[in-house]
């Protein structure tokens, strides 16, 4: 129930004594003050959960007392919204949710013909699956010398980029990598090994996943402040090309940047918002992720600089993101289709979230926040802004969502939208 009282001494006792009178407990009080357009006499508003339902003798002699000694006072009925999880165990109940299985791979895909590789791709994708969360350690996972070799090329390809484009968070969260995780050209890191790194540095989890999964349940891990991570990586005849995100996508597109606190924080506020959200707001959600924790600009010293993953990970498309062009240089569009030079528009998540992007091709419009920090206060303010069924924060101690009204969580999981 929302209960609205003026401020006065004792006003509170005044009325929780009558919870005791009629017998009905209290779960969760939380009182917030009411804004005071008016100058007058100081309000709170107190939104309290009880045992018991209107329609019990006692609960609705209680209401009937409460009337009168109270300035407002309304009966919040339970709402039914999206399910989500109120706990970090309750992410086994996603994960394993994919739109493959990590082996049923498109005719275009560089390994659809090879038996091998969806063999081992089929191997990884159980390990993934069998996983829980706070059972165990995550598995070990031997990588094959034709994957060490894939990985190899992919960072000499990229070490000279990240230099060059990479925003000073992520070089700089790159060398704790370098450091605490094994992080060179010569061996995949562990994701283990990098679970508890990253929770001792930002309490920020890896969680192993088979394939890809939806939207919705990929940023209600970020809630939680786990990153689903895929194990298995790009076929050996294409190693700087990937149709899906692989290893090399997710430890080094992804992984660095959560070393940084700001980013984390960011990321999280995404998923937060995403808990019980509409299918519409979900979807403006993951445009807001899209062009941000995977194709997202700061600037930095006057030049451009990525901190997205997809650019991270991403040979042509980091510097055709980054690269300067000069006032004279015509925009003109390639034998390809795609233009020379990309659009770039303020971070504005409203403005991102109606922005819609190609998944194939370079993207052609790019959003530059001024700093990480820009990034995150106004994705927050965003997200604020939602009509959000409820609103959301996560309890690292207990690693459970506390929601601030009564809900209820629609039975089913829908799955529709990419990661």
């Amino acid at each position: 129930m929302l209960m609205e009282l003026s401020d006065g001494v004792g006003a509170l006792h005044n009325v929780l004594r009558f919870f005791w009178k009629y017998d009905v407990n209290i779960s969760r009080i939380e009182s917030r003050p009411v804004s005071n357009e008016n100058n007058g006499r100081s309000k709170f508003d107190f939104f309290v959960d009880f045992h018991g339902k209107v329609g019990d003798v006692n609960v609705n002699a209680l209401l009937h007392k409460l009337k009168g000694m109270t300035d407002k006072l309304l009966v919040l009925d339970e709402k039914e919204v999206h399910w989500f999880p109120r706990h970090i165990s309750e992410l086994d109940l996603i994960a394993n949710r994919t739109l493959d299985a990590g082996t049923d791979l498109e005719a275009d895909h560089p390994g659809f013909h090879d038996v091998e590789y969806r063999m081992r791709r089929a191997n990884l994708a159980e390990s993934a699956l069998n996983y829980r969360m706070n059972h165990a350690e995550i598995p070990k996972t031997e990588y094959t010398k034709d994957e060490v070799e894939t990985w190899g090329l992919v960072w000499d390809t990229m070490e000279d980029l990240w230099e060059k484009y990479a925003c000073k968070e992520y070089k700089k969260s790159m060398n704790l990598m370098k450091k605490h995780c094994n992080y060179n050209r010569n061996a995949i890191p562990q994701i283990s090994s990098i679970a508890s790194f990253l929770q001792l540095q930002t309490n920020f989890r890896l969680r192993p996943v088979a394939g890809l999964i939806s939207s919705r349940d990929f940023l209600n891990g970020l809630a939680f402040r786990t990153f689903f991570c895929t194990q298995y990586i790009r076929h050996p005849s294409k190693p700087l090309y990937t149709p899906e995100p692989d290893i090399c996508h997710e430890l080094l597109g992804h992984v660095p940047m959560f070393c940084d606190r700001d980013f984390c924080d960011f990321s999280q506020e995404i998923g937060l918002a995403s808990l019980g959200a509409s299918d519409e707001d979900v979807l403006k959600l993951a445009r807001c992720y899209w062009y941000s924790v995977e194709f997202g600009l700061c600037r930095e010293d006057g030049k451009n600089k990525a901190y997205g993953a997809g650019l991270l990970s991403s040979f042509g498309e980091l510097e055709y993101s980054c690269k300067e062009h000069g006032d004279d240089e015509k925009y003109e569009i390639g034998e390809d289709g795609m233009p020379n030079r990309p659009e770039i528009k303020p971070w504005d998540p409203a403005v991102a979230a109606m922005q819609d992007f190609p998944i194939t091709t370079y993207q052609p419009v790019y959003f530059l926040a001024e700093s990480l920090q820009d990034a995150k206060l106004k994705m927050r303010k965003y997200c604020e802004e939602l009509p959000r069924p409820f609103f959301a924060l996560y309890n690292t101690q207990t690693e459970t969502v506390h929601i601030d009204r009564p809900v209820r969580r629609a039975r089913g999981v829908p799955s529709s939208e990419l990661k």
